[in-house]
């Protein structure tokens, strides 16, 4: 495939993230929307005619039609259906939780590298201008702080760790760079019967400890990660696509004789040198993985990891 090529691109599943992904890749050069798909046909349609696609009455008939494809069904139906297209040597890009349960995901995953099929995890943070910064600014770790929090919706099934603290745990693997040795967890579920609000605590075999707040029981939207390290302290807004670098240059501190304390700090402002939507910058990539047959940013093993560690959060969760 050329690199003028578009990809042929189909979305599975017309929720909220199927939405947006079709609404995104309609709009990219990158890639040809040509195909949807959701087990309600009038829902598939209807998306499929706002955007110029064609609604497909099966998996298998929109895999005859296209060089990729997302994934974006409930988390139950992720792994049979990601497995039928990349049988169908379909690449595919799976939203996040990659499965519901470690070993399916890691079934999945040995299909795609059996097949020699791409396959890629929609953790669309890692996309974020903000983080994409971070792979220039990582040295030395000493703590990672995350919060994540978010109003209550009715609509949503998993535990905030699933829904939403799984981006986190993602992110905060990835800055670590290490194995999780340790996890403690406190949750409550003030609005439903599965945790509202999840605070964890982990220690990663290389030192590093990270501390992570979810909650989508909050008044306002918070999506920020703090990155303690050996030489400044690293502060990454998600929500307005901002870093922020800060230092001690000079410290003086009182002592017997009466000399007061003074500090002078320093505050960096990196130019960041992606910008726009992380699901644009993502399915972007997706289709250049695509066509150059390259490793994508978040791989299906990523995925798993991400799983893992919210399984393990889950599992540590004391009321």
């Amino acid at each position: 495939m050329s690199a003028d090529t578009p990809v042929r691109l189909g979305v599975i599943g017309s929720g909220v993230m199927g939405t947006n992904h079709t609404r995104v890749a309609a709009g990219l050069g990158a890639v040809e929307l040509v195909s949807v798909h959701d087990a309600d046909a009038s829902r598939a349609q209807q998306l499929a005619a706002a955007y110029g696609a064609r609604a497909e009455p099966d998996v298998a008939a929109l895999a005859r039609s296209v060089d990729a494809a997302v994934v974006a069904t409930p988390t139950e139906y992720h792994v049979p259906i990601a497995m039928q297209l990349l049988e169908a040597g379909v690449d595919v890009l799976v939203e996040k939780p990659i499965a519901p349960d470690v070993e399916s995901a890691r079934r999945l995953v040995d299909t795609a590298e059996r097949l020699g099929r791409v396959l890629a995890v929609g953790h669309v943070e890692r996309f974020n201008p903000a983080v994409l910064e971070l792979d220039s600014l990582l040295e030395d770790v000493v703590h990672v702080e995350a919060r994540r929090i978010s109003s209550y919706s009715p609509r949503i099934k998993d535990d905030v760790v699933i829904d939403l603290m799984i981006h986190d745990l993602d992110l905060v693997a990835m800055i670590a760079g290490s194995d999780v040795a340790e996890v403690h967890a406190l949750t409550r579920a003030p609005r439903s019967s599965s945790a509202d609000i999840a605070t964890a605590l982990l220690a990663f075999d290389n030192g590093v400890t990270a501390a992570l707040t979810a909650s989508r029981v909050g008044q306002n939207k918070i999506r920020r990660i703090d990155v303690t390290q050996a030489e400044n302290y690293v502060v990454l807004d998600l929500l307005r696509q901002d870093v922020t670098v800060e230092r001690v240059e000079s410290a003086e501190y009182s002592d017997d004789h009466g000399r007061r304390y003074r500090q002078r700090g320093v505050v960096e402002v990196p130019f960041l040198e992606h910008r726009g939507e992380p699901l644009a910058l993502e399915l972007t990539h997706f289709a250049e993985c695509v066509r150059t047959r390259s490793q994508p940013r978040v791989t299906g093993a990523a995925g798993v990891r991400a799983l893992e560690i919210a399984l393990r959060v889950s599992a540590a969760q004391v009321r």
